[in-house]
């Protein structure tokens, strides 16, 4: 049993953790060279007390056996989801996954049949481009849209690309990497466009926890109305918000009992049950993390505008204001670079290359990080952009 004792604990994101040498994905890309890890989206920071010390209790507990969800967690997943969303969502209705992207997947081959079509909006987490083919469906995109301030999908588009082949629409919100947090009009108008012909929406609400801009709030698609409900896969996972991603523990709410019937159809022999570790972490992250939780936002605001002004004086780059993910869209397309990534890359700055989002001439920048490692790589960057305009 984990005990419940919610932190009181002011966590200090300032403490840079030294990750290399432990096989980090995210740091080990660039061993032996001197360039800042900005990419992958995975904090540097350390993880709540209470996970860890939850996971110090199971590790001490010595028996690592096959582990059902436990049902406290399921009661706070559920009471968390009335709390902050007025969603009122039954535990059958959850079905626990290893990972986020499996569920998209998983997804894929839960709606229509083989060669029909999936849509989503580009750019987007490149999962999102790869999962239809890997169901034998098709992939159509439309376009998301930059009015200047911000981005939204272009709805017009979406309206003139259905067909009766088209099943699935897969939603990012929070949008990654655009930064964006859907108002309800925007849902609304997204689920009444895409309604009828059997059509499922499948939304990964993954940065759900993150929303930066004060004056917003984070609605899931699928508490809009039941209806809604009915059609919709929604995937969430702890994994983000509290710097967890390496334990795999996600989940989907699907309220429909044939949907969530072909969901688990299709994830029957392949995608193996959540570990134990993962169960642990989720619940002590959700239950008692609440502190370090508040104080990760109100840092990663003050990163977030360290960004955005830095990016905003430098000619040739631009960005819209981040209103929840940790990720910062920037399009380099003015300063001309042929290979923006590799630019950065070369001035000791490593992110990820927007073409793999479908949007070449971007970058996506990860300021989950201490402000000393971001105060020093938007160093590097203001100075390469110097040099480019010297």
């Amino acid at each position: 049993m984990i005990d419940a004792e919610p932190s009181t604990l002011i966590p200090d994101f300032d403490i840079p953790i030294d990750r290399r040498g432990t096989s980090s994905e995210k740091w080990d890309r660039y061993e032996g060279r001197d360039i800042l890890p900005l990419w992958v989206a995975d904090m540097d920071f350390r993880s709540p007390e209470p996970v860890i010390k939850a996971l110090h209790q199971r590790v001490d507990h010595g028996v690592f056996g096959y582990t059902d969800p436990p049902r406290e967690l399921l009661e706070v997943v559920c009471t968390m989801l009335l709390d902050l969303y007025s969603w009122s969502v039954e535990p059958d209705w959850i079905v626990w996954l290893p990972g986020l992207v499996s569920g998209l997947n998983i997804a894929c081959r839960a709606a229509g049949q083989e060669g029909d079509e999936i849509l989503t909006a580009v750019p987007v987490y490149p999962p999102f481009l790869t999962a239809p083919g890997h169901a034998n469906r098709r992939l159509g995109t439309i376009p998301m849209i930059s009015d200047g301030s911000r981005w939204i999908m272009d709805l017009d588009a979406l309206r003139d690309r259905l067909t009766p082949r088209t099943s699935l629409f897969l939603l990012c919100n929070p949008h990654n990497p655009c930064g964006r947090a859907f108002e309800p009009a925007e849902l609304f108008e997204l689920a009444e466009r895409f309604a009828g012909n059997d059509r499922i929406i499948c939304s990964d609400e993954i940065h759900c926890g993150l929303v930066l801009d004060s004056s917003i709030r984070h609605v899931p698609i699928a508490a809009l109305s039941t209806e809604i409900a009915e059609r919709t896969i929604t995937l969430m996972a702890p994994s983000k918000t509290f710097n967890i991603p390496g334990l795999g523990c996600s989940f989907a709410v699907i309220s429909d009992p044939l949907l969530r019937k072909r969901f688990r159809r299709a994830m029957a022999g392949i995608v193996p049950p959540v570990n134990l570790f993962g169960y642990a972490a989720a619940l002590a992250a959700y239950r008692d993390s609440s502190v370090w939780h508040a104080a990760l936002l109100k840092y990663l605001r003050t990163n977030s505008s360290l960004v955005e002004e830095t990016i905003s004086r430098l000619p040739g780059l631009s960005m819209s204001s981040v209103e929840a993910t940790y990720l910062a869209w920037i399009d380099t397309r003015s300063a001309g670079l042929k290979n923006p990534a590799s630019f950065f890359e070369n001035a000791g700055v490593g992110l990820s290359c927007g073409k793999y989002f479908g949007a070449p001439g971007f970058v996506r920048l990860n300021f989950g990080c201490p402000r000393s490692i971001l105060g020093e790589a938007l160093r590097r960057m203001s100075q390469a952009m110097e040099g480019l305009n010297v």
